[in-house]
Formats: C-alpha cells, sequence, structure tokens
C-alpha cells in the first residue's frame, strides 16, 4: 500500500467529481481513524453508514481515490484504507469554513522560516499593470521584491484558512507582449518568533504591521510557501535573515 505522505496529483476530472457526498465518506473514514493508519471497512458497511447503496458508495470511494484522498488495498474480505495528507487537508478546510461560521474566526497565525527567493517576486510586483493596482488598493507602493517564507507542517496544513477570509482582489492585465493573472492579497503583520516559544506572543519580538501575503488568485492549499509585500524591505524592518523564524497573522478585509 502506498504510504499516506505521498501526495497524489488531482486531475480537474478528478477534483470536480469530490462532493459533500464524498467528503461525508471522506469523514466517516477519518472519524474511524483513518487518518492515523489503516482502517478495513467494506462498501456495504459504508453504505449502510451513510445511508447509500453498496454500489454508490464503491463509487465515492473510486473518486476519493481518484482525487488523491485516500489510498485503499482491496483484500478478499473488504478493503483497507487510508487518508492521504491531501485527504487531511480537505477535511482541515472544512474544519476551517465551520470554526468561521460558529466561532467568528478573521485571523490565522502562520509560522514558518524566511527563506530566499529566485527573484520572480521583484519581476511581477513592479510591472505597471500591478503597481497601480497596488497603490490603488493597498495604499502603498511594495518595496522590489517579496519576503519568502516557508510554512512549518501544521501552518500549511492551516492554510486553507484563508479561503474563507475576503482578500483584496488584484486584477490580471495585459500588455502588447503576454497576458498577467490576477491575484489576491490578505492583511498580515509579520513578527520575529522564538521557535522555542512557538506561536506565543511576545509583546517586545520585532513586529511590522501593514504588510500583504499575496498570491496568485488560483494557487493550490498545498503550496508551502507564503510571499509577503510590504511597503518597507522587511528584511530591514525587523532585522530577519534566511533560516530565522517568523510568525505571519494574516487577516480578512
Amino acid at each position: 500500500m502506498r504510504d499516506r505522505a505521498q501526495l497524489t496529483g488531482m486531475s480537474n476530472a478528478a477534483r470536480s467529481a469530490v462532493g459533500y457526498d464524498e467528503l461525508a465518506v471522506l469523514k466517516l473514514l477519518a472519524l474511524e481513524g483513518g487518518l492515523d493508519g489503516e482502517v478495513k471497512t467494506s462498501c456495504g458497511a459504508l453504505g449502510d453508514a451513510v445511508g447509500a447503496s453498496t454500489q454508490t458508495a464503491s463509487r465515492r470511494l473510486q473518486r476519493l481515490e481518484d482525487a488523491g484522498l485516500l489510498v485503499r488495498d482491496t483484500v478478499s474480505d473488504g478493503q483497507w484504507v487510508e487518508l492521504t495528507e491531501d485527504g487531511e487537508r480537505e477535511l482541515r478546510n472544512e474544519y476551517e469554513d465551520y470554526r468561521r461560521i460558529f466561532e467568528g474566526v478573521s485571523r490565522v497565525a502562520l509560522l514558518g522560516t524566511v527563506t530566499g527567493g529566485m527573484g520572480e517576486g521583484r519581476h511581477y510586483i513592479t510591472l505597471p499593470g500591478y503597481m497601480k493596482q497596488f497603490r490603488e488598493r493597498l495604499g502603498y507602493e511594495p518595496f522590489p521584491g517579496t519576503l519568502n517564507v516557508d510554512l512549518t507542517e501544521a501552518s500549511l496544513r492551516r492554510r486553507g484558512a484563508l479561503d474563507a477570509m475576503d482578500p483584496v482582489p488584484i486584477d490580471g492585465w495585459e500588455d502588447d507582449e503576454r497576458t498577467y493573472g490576477p491575484a489576491v492579497c490578505y492583511p498580515a503583520t509579520i513578527t520575529k518568533t522564538d521557535p522555542d516559544a512557538g506561536a506565543a506572543e511576545d509583546d517586545d519580538a520585532p513586529t511590522y504591521d501593514g504588510a500583504h501575503v499575496i498570491a496568485p488568485e488560483r494557487t493550490h492549499h498545498d503550496e508551502d510557501q507564503l510571499e509577503v509585500i510590504a511597503s518597507d524591505r522587511l528584511r530591514d524592518e525587523i532585522d530577519l535573515d534566511d533560516g530565522d523564524h517568523v510568525t505571519v497573522t494574516v487577516r480578512g478585509t
């Protein structure tokens, strides 16, 4: 059986086939222990649990497998099933939606380490079609470059909460040579973090308020890096070097 940590690419067709009925099966398998290891089940048992026929339960399992949300191994008297990291992430995204409904979640703290970039951020944010919108919608002209943050595993899972927040939209545009895609920006505060303190608040920690996390509009939740822009060079403002730990507190508009 494939390892749970193996990420499976999801085609558009496979993704579109996963709906609320499939997620109900995924949740049931997680409740039975499918996040911690393999659990044994059968299509008949699953069908009874979700009020569907054996054939319908089989189709839902197949869709979840095709989408890379679970892996399974069929044996003579049933099948062993385990959620993948993508499957866990889908459930966490659902969890964050419900948290926002019932708890009014309006911010999320993401932890990571500062890393060097490839210079692409500098190129794109300085393009005139984006820069004009930054001035109008963010209220400043960004420093020509982005702060790149590699997220921890736990924060990578929490990143899905951003989908429940209202971002600042940055429209796509085109010039004589090519078309440039849309993006979204989320207000953010950057704090230099003591790695031994985790996400604990420190009133004396170097902090910069007024930054924005920027991402392509159609980004995927499994991206493990944040790009942050601000009017100032963040590395200078809060004394950051590659490898330093930071907390990026993201807010909706």
